[in-house]
């Protein structure tokens, strides 16, 4: 079946595959988790007149910087590989992929680095608190973004993937594009607007 030919067969039998519409309602799932605890994080700091509290320290933006730079050029990065299996470029597909993963491994080492030198704990108020499980929770899921698009690579190495069957990437994008979004939403209120 030749590229044209597969397109035309995509358009003609549209619909939202098993695997992209279950990514959709897990990813409006974990959307709903992140947005109570963004709901919590309003609430207390709306109940406290100085926030961060007096005695904790403002996280230093630097490196939360370059690690947010690093994941939002990751979903540009694994786009690139989404329209590269779109054309039946399966060696595009894992440059781009394998260019996402270490993307999102230095994005982690960088956040543990940043843990480092917070200057506060978990156990120090509230915002301490809320900052570790938040971010921390999000480390989470790039972490199991990360092993989905090792998995994604794997496949792709072994031909599993194709013009014609690409749905892992696809759903593997729409999970890495929810955790960036969430990334932007917890940098702005933990880095950002607290300055």
């Amino acid at each position: 079946m030749s590229v044209a030919e597969a397109r035309a067969d995509r358009r003609a039998t549209r619909g939202t595959s098993g695997p992209i519409l279950g990514m959709v309602l897990f990813v409006a799932s974990e959307a709903m988790f992140f947005a109570a605890f963004f709901g919590a994080y309003f609430t207390v700091k709306a109940a406290n007149p100085v926030w961060p509290p007096k005695g904790v320290p403002i996280p230093k933006i630097g490196l939360p910087a370059i690690a947010t730079a690093m994941l939002v050029g990751s979903s540009f990065v694994l786009q690139a590989g989404v329209r590269a299996i779109r054309r039946g470029d399966g060696r595009a597909l894992e440059r781009w992929l394998g260019l996402t993963i270490l993307l999102g491994l230095g994005f982690l080492a960088l956040q543990l680095r940043d843990y480092a030198h917070t200057g506060f704990g978990i156990h120090d108020g509230i915002y301490p608190s809320l900052f570790y499980v938040m971010t921390s929770l999000h480390m989470a899921h790039v972490f199991g973004g990360v092993l989905f698009l090792t998995l994604v690579l794997a496949q792709s190495r072994t031909g599993q993937l194709s013009l014609e069957r690409h749905e892992p990437v696809e759903a593997g994008a729409i999970y890495w594009h929810f955790v960036d979004v969430v990334w932007i939403g917890l940098f702005t209120v933990f880095y950002v607007i607290v300055r």
